[in-house]
């Protein structure tokens, strides 16, 4: 009877202190679990502060969906269409998103690892106050966590993303790829592959060390499993080279030795390696084999960033060409793959450079009548429109990958935080 009093406060208690031992308790008890009773966990925890019907919706490989993960405590209905829902709205937003009910309130928040959106967690509660959104933005942060962490040791997250079967060699591509998203105050990026269930020779990768943030797309030839594998053998030597911190040019060196040692000069892979200080807007970039990227300003392309071209990666000895270019704050660069322009349908023209910078300035009128769109939404909204409009064809990898320059030093905006 002692206890009666103190367990009715923290049943209605909504305070800075409750939230802390409740994210508290969830994290202690998550630390040893096994992936499959994360979401258990989860539901018994929101329902401790009234939640129900919890969900959690993890997006699909081709980014149209968002697909409810299955587990003891969750509800799981139909998938959610990304484009028009409010857990769409949520997820591509990165904003809570709250939709009135007769009996309630259907809470929708991002669960963001770092600046990646990995799904979105819904909850409903009988009323919505400002404490509660601030504990739940926090809880929805937490799980993104433990879900990211648990993904390294369990099938069950890749299950609940595929909507169709996924070939070898894509399996391989997504086992390589960083979070398709990163943004930071001073820079963002964001990428994505096509097509998602059957990629094979495209990848791209990315870096941010202190001040400079390295970037590389890459397109190995031929198809299949074959593609594979030299694009596995060309990320790991661009990683490789990376992480010992050396120049452009001895990066492009190191993996045209790696690729040719162990291929031969019959196989090869195209690729951009770029660096960008993101401090200064300083972008150097080394092009063996891509088309130019689009320079995008005020939603506009203004300039094709041709360059003098170097070898692919492979043929063996090549002498790379470094291009540079200063960035005005704001500016945004695209980077692709030649199978994003050369597509065609049968017995028609092939898709083309034009009518791709076409899209891109139409999909910023479109953010500029409404809001910015991010590089995540932009690149996404591109693929789609681009799958549309070439009829749903793909015969070969297509990569966008778009970096946007924000500016300022890193001491700056720690002022400005504080």
């Amino acid at each position: 009877m002692k206890n009666e009093p103190k367990c009715r406060k923290i049943a209605a208690d909504r305070s800075e202190g409750f939230g802390e031992r409740l994210l508290g308790v969830l994290l202690d008890r998550a630390h040893e679990m096994t992936p499959q009773l994360i979401a258990p966990l989860v539901a018994e925890e929101v329902a401790r502060i009234g939640g129900r019907d919890i969900s959690i919706l993890l997006q699909d490989y081709d980014q149209l969906m968002l697909v409810p993960l299955a587990g003891r405590g969750l509800r799981v209905g139909a998938d959610e269409r990304i484009d028009d829902s409010p857990a769409g709205w949520a997820f591509l937003h990165a904003i809570p998103v709250e939709q009135p009910l007769s009996n309630g309130v259907r809470m929708f928040l991002p669960l963001l690892d770092g600046s990646d959106d990995v799904g979105v967690m819904a909850v409903t509660l009988d009323t919505v106050d400002d404490d509660d959104r601030r504990l739940l933005r926090r809880l929805a942060g937490l799980v993104a966590d433990m879900l990211v962490t648990k993904n390294s040791y369990t099938d069950q997250f890749f299950r609940a993303r595929r909507r169709e079967p996924m070939s070898v060699a894509a399996e391989i591509q997504w086992s390589l790829l960083p979070p398709l998203t990163m943004v930071t105050p001073q820079v963002a990026v964001a990428g994505i592959l096509e097509p998602a269930y059957d990629v094979a020779g495209d990848s791209f990768d990315y870096a941010l060390n202190d001040d400079t943030l390295h970037m590389a797309v890459i397109d190995a030839m031929g198809h299949g499993l074959n593609a594979a594998v030299l694009a596995t053998v060309a990320i790991g030597a661009y990683r490789h080279a990376r992480r010992a911190d050396v120049g452009l040019a001895e990066l492009y060196a190191f993996m045209d030795t790696s690729i040719d040692e162990q291929f031969g000069p019959d196989q090869f892979v195209t690729a951009q390696m770029m660096r960008l200080n993101i401090a200064t807007g300083h972008l150097q970039w080394v092009n063996a084999g891509h088309p130019a990227p689009l320079l995008i300003r005020d939603h506009q392309v203004i300039q094709r960033l041709e360059s003098p071209g170097t070898l692919p990666v492979g043929f063996g000895g090549d002498q790379p060409r470094i291009s540079e270019r200063m960035l005005h704050r704001g500016d945004r660069v695209l980077f692709f793959t030649d199978g994003l322009i050369e597509e065609h349908k049968a017995g028609g023209e092939q898709f083309g450079e034009e009518r791709l910078i076409d899209f891109v300035e139409s999909a910023g009128r479109v953010s500029q009548g409404v809001r910015e769109m991010g590089v995540r939404e932009m690149v996404r909204t591109l693929s789609h429109a681009l799958m549309r409009e070439r009829g749903g064809i793909t015969t070969d990898d297509a990569t966008l990958f778009l970096v946007e320059w924000r500016g300022g030093t890193v001491d700056h905006l720690a002022n400005v935080e504080t």
